[in-house]
């Protein structure tokens, strides 16, 4: 356990934020698990709805670093092609 003051508000607010960082993740990974699902069922009209939905949320995670840009852009392109080619 943290003794300064100063480290014990740093734990605090890194539990905080690791919550928080949970949820977002959590929730990018139930939007792709939708979407694949909508791919290999070539649902191409569901698939096409839930792509900017899912390309929002990594661009947005990858923006305040909760992942890597490199890791949405992969992910986000890869959806894309699959989409595409419904």
């Amino acid at each position: 356990m943290a003794n300064h003051k100063s480290s014990q508000k740093r734990a605090r607010q890194t539990i905080k934020k690791n919550a928080q960082n949970t949820s977002q993740k959590s929730k990018v990974k139930t939007a792709l698990k939708n979407l694949r699902l909508a791919i290999s069922e070539n649902n191409k009209e569901l698939a096409a709805k839930a792509l900017p939905q899912v390309q929002g949320l990594l661009n947005k995670l990858a923006k305040t670093g909760v992942i890597k840009k490199e890791t949405a852009a992969r992910v986000t392109g890869r959806v894309a092609v699959q989409v595409n080619k419904l």
